[in-house]
């Protein structure tokens, strides 16, 4: 009888997390690695940036300063997420597990990794679209960001061209991180 009130007393606990979790997270996606569905409702609270990746480009350094930022941060509650995408350029043709190895290999990739998926078009991934829609901008190439306070609510978008190490993306950061 006890193990059933626990039971209950969890699941209601999960439900009422999920409850309160913003519109923007409350999905759920298959993690590069392992296939397992993740709820992104496990991030709120957080301070997020949301970032769509590709192994063969231009831009594919930017995985070094991701890395940092996560690294320094992610105690004080910032989380990267990362969604492959081959969208632009056709820069992200492998398949799920090359696309872990490369970013294990040779940018030591420990933030999040989600499958890979089309951040734009009629069958793109709905929390993009949801981005898009909010922050009134589109990805138009590799590596835009997109950079999420804790409520879940606001969202800025950043430009592929802006490094992950940018001194004014690292004060905007720093700045979520310090509200409550």
């Amino acid at each position: 009888m006890f193990r059933i009130f626990v039971l209950l007393c969890l699941f209601a606990s999960v439900m009422n997390a999920q409850a309160n979790c913003p519109d923007l997270l409350n999905q759920r996606f298959s993690a590069l690695t392992g296939g397992e569905s993740v709820n992104l409702c496990q991030y709120q609270g957080k301070v997020l940036l949301v970032v769509n990746t590709a192994s063969y480009c231009g831009n594919t350094p930017q995985y070094k300063g991701l890395q940092a930022l996560y690294q320094k941060y992610g105690e004080r509650g910032l989380v990267v997420l990362g969604f492959p995408s081959n969208d632009f350029g056709r820069q992200e043709p492998g398949a799920a597990q090359e696309i872990a190895e490369f970013c294990d290999r040779t940018y030591r990739v420990t933030f999040p990794m989600f499958e890979k998926s089309s951040v734009r078009g009629a069958n793109g991934n709905p929390l993009y679209d949801q981005l898009a829609e909010i922050s009134g901008a589109r990805p138009q190439w590799n590596f835009h960001k997109y950079l999420i306070d804790r409520s879940g609510k606001k969202v800025q978008s950043v430009g592929s061209s802006t490094l992950p190490e940018d001194a004014e993306l690292v004060k905007q950061i720093e700045a979520l991180l310090a509200e409550k």
